[in-house]
């Protein structure tokens, strides 16, 4: 079993001379393009060409488009992939979708890889030259994989990116406001390997796409809703009560986050037994260390979906992401714990990608774990379990008669109004149930760390046999309206206690507030070399007004990133800005905006721009 992985934020960096290094590497490399491939006949990613050019980013793009394609169309290549539309998706398609939201308010927002862009090549060769592998650990995929999922961020080799999820972005960018990789990757390369402020998983993973299918790497951004963080090693996501069913908040350093966003590539594993190869998850936000470095992966899918967690590299944590049970625990008088509850359906639900050939999103949870509650997927639970700091965990299973979940109407509470759910509490036994449930709700950052609790409540509950009872559940805006962090994520806990049985209820409910769209118009046609314009429209949803708001729009092929200095926008007030650019590249082409503004997040939009050759 891989066990190299242990929490850490405080690693050493490494020495100042290889930040001096990397400036330099900046100005050597500044006019000179490196084009680099893997060869079919011996797998080692090598020289091509070397030539210094005025246009970079004509070459660059051609080179790309040649290593990337050579590498795909020899089934002898450890990264070949079959099929023309799967080529075409993951390797050359240079936009795509990222989701986003909670399993039950899905999100999309449109992210542009830009790998043929100017300059990405150059960059993203500077990323790999800036790891200090020497050319001959390039010949290896996996190791290619695992360098740039450490590369990408930042805490101890001053990689391309510096996360923040503190909710204070001041002399960076919010990481909810980028809408592509091009601005990040030209920046580091311009500023000599400088890390570019901020990033979160999204930004992290959308940058790796960027950069893997540059360096012809078959590769998808990948989101996981309910997303466990297992700290422990222990392969389950545990939740500690003391004994009077309050939570034991330093205790509870798992957690369960939102959504996370990582990516899948495909290879060859030839390190690993017969069956492993083909889809892998790699991870570069950097959450836990591997091998004393913030990196993850490359895992075998098969391997996670299996319970094979002694297989590298860091399967243990992608399966506690994906298929952990989250086990409650209470404090007893002695100081020790009990199990008093478990939940086999908590964490891995609608992990998504976009759809070959289309903008719709495709749930490949299948790919990662077997069908909940079915004889495989336990299995490969109770096996995976086995590997880890709590190997009894499934000794005594515990019997349950009543249950309580919470659901949502529709796409759920909108942003600037009152939040609404309904508890469902059911009685399945023949005999009558009485409970007292204890509610209360907590603003969380979309990790699953809590902030701040809002709202508490208590409900006496009485059913009769084989009785249903649902009980509607408020939070009005005014507990929550000064709380938000980004994401508007909250957490509703709810707990409680069986007279009869003393069964023990717990369940926790992650919900998100849905904000607004930006509206994208494009208005009249498009031709390459010629101005044209597209209308921008937003809706404030707040009882309150927002404070320097910018609009920033981009588009590959139609134009680079683009601030527009809203301003100020009153409660409920309309805006409506107009965009001018000329498009540089015919074809179906996406315009892509989103909204930069303290008090709201996660707000996006994208058009499609047809553009015509030039008469």
């Amino acid at each position: 079993m891989d066990k190299s992985r242990k929490t850490g934020k405080d690693q050493k960096p490494r020495k100042q001379a290889r930040q001096g290094k990397a400036r330099q590497g900046k100005t050597e490399t500044r006019n000179r393009v490196q084009a680099k491939q893997y060869s079919a006949e011996n797998g080692c990613l090598s020289e091509l060409t070397q030539t210094t050019v005025s246009n970079p980013g004509t070459v660059c793009s051609c080179s790309l488009m040649t290593l990337s394609l050579s590498l795909s169309l020899s089934s002898d290549d450890t990264v070949y992939m079959e099929g023309e539309k799967e080529l075409k998706e993951y390797v050359l398609n240079d936009t795509g979708r990222i989701y986003y939201g909670t399993e039950k308010q899905i999100g999309a927002r449109t992210w542009n890889f830009g790998q043929f862009d100017e300059g990405i090549l150059e960059a993203c060769l500077f990323v790999l030259d800036n790891s200090e592998v020497p050319p001959s650990g390039r010949g290896d995929p996996v190791n290619v994989v695992r360098v740039i999922s450490a590369m990408i961020n930042s805490p101890d080799d001053r990689g391309v990116l510096e996360g923040n999820w503190s909710g204070n972005y001041a002399g960076g960018m919010s990481p909810s406001a980028w809408s592509g990789s091009v601005e990040i990757l030209r920046q580091y390369h311009k500023e000599g390997g400088t890390p570019v402020k901020y990033g979160q998983c999204w930004v992290f993973s959308g940058v790796t796409t960027t950069v893997l299918r540059c360096l012809g790497i078959p590769t998808r951004s990948v989101t996981n809703f309910q997303s466990a963080h297992d700290t422990d090693v222990s392969l389950t996501t545990d939740v500690y009560f003391d004994e009077n069913m309050e939570p034991i908040h330093h205790l509870n350093s798992d957690s369960v986050w939102n959504f996370h966003v990582w990516n899948d590539c495909w290879m060859a594993r030839s390190d690993l037994p017969p069956g492993m190869g083909g889809w892998q998850a790699v991870d570069s936000t950097p959450q836990e260390t591997s091998h004393g470095t913030f990196r993850c992966g490359p895992a075998s899918l098969a391997a996670i979906r299996s319970g094979q967690v002694y297989l590298k590299f860091d399967t243990p944590f992608v399966f506690a992401e994906v298929n952990s049970d989250k086990i409650y625990w209470q404090r007893n008088l002695d100081s020790t714990f009990s199990q008093i509850h478990s939940e086999k359906k908590a964490v891995g639900h609608c992990i998504s990608t976009k759809a070959v050939g289309s903008d719709e999103r495709v749930d490949i949870t299948h790919l990662y774990k077997y069908p909940e509650d079915s004889e495989e997927e336990r299995i490969a639970v109770e096996t995976a379990c086995r590997y880890g700091s709590k190997p009894d965990v499934y000794s005594s299973p515990i019997a349950e008669d009543l249950r309580v979940e919470v659901m949502m109407e529709g796409e759920g509470p909108r942003m600037g109004g009152d939040a609404q759910l309904k508890i469902v509490v059911k009685n399945t036994s023949s005999q009558p149930r009485r409970t007292t449930l204890h509610s209360q709700v907590a603003v969380m950052y979309y990790t699953g760390i809590l902030k701040d609790t809002v709202k508490k409540d208590t409900l006496n509950v009485e059913l009769k046999p084989q009785e249903e009872k649902i009980i509607d559940w408020v939070l009005p805006y005014t507990q929550y309206q000064n709380q938000l962090v980004d994401q508007a994520a909250l957490m509703l806990t709810l707990s409680g206690r069986v007279s009869e049985t003393q069964q023990v209820l717990a369940n926790q409910t992650s919900f998100r507030l849905r904000t607004p769209d930006l509206h994208i118009e494009p208005i009249g046609g498009a031709c390459v070399g010629k101005e044209t314009s597209a209308k921008i429209t937003f809706t404030n949803p707040l009882p309150c007004t927002l404070r320097n708001v910018v609009i920033r729009v981009e588009g590959l092929g139609l134009r680079d990133l683009h601030p527009i200095r809203v301003g100020d926008v009153s409660k409920h007030a309309n805006v409506t800005v107009t965009e001018h650019f000329i498009p540089t590249i015919a074809g179906k082409r996406k315009l892509v905006a989103s909204l930069d503004c303290k008090q709201l997040s996660q707000v996006h939009g994208v058009a499609d721009i047809d553009v015509h050759e030039s008469q």
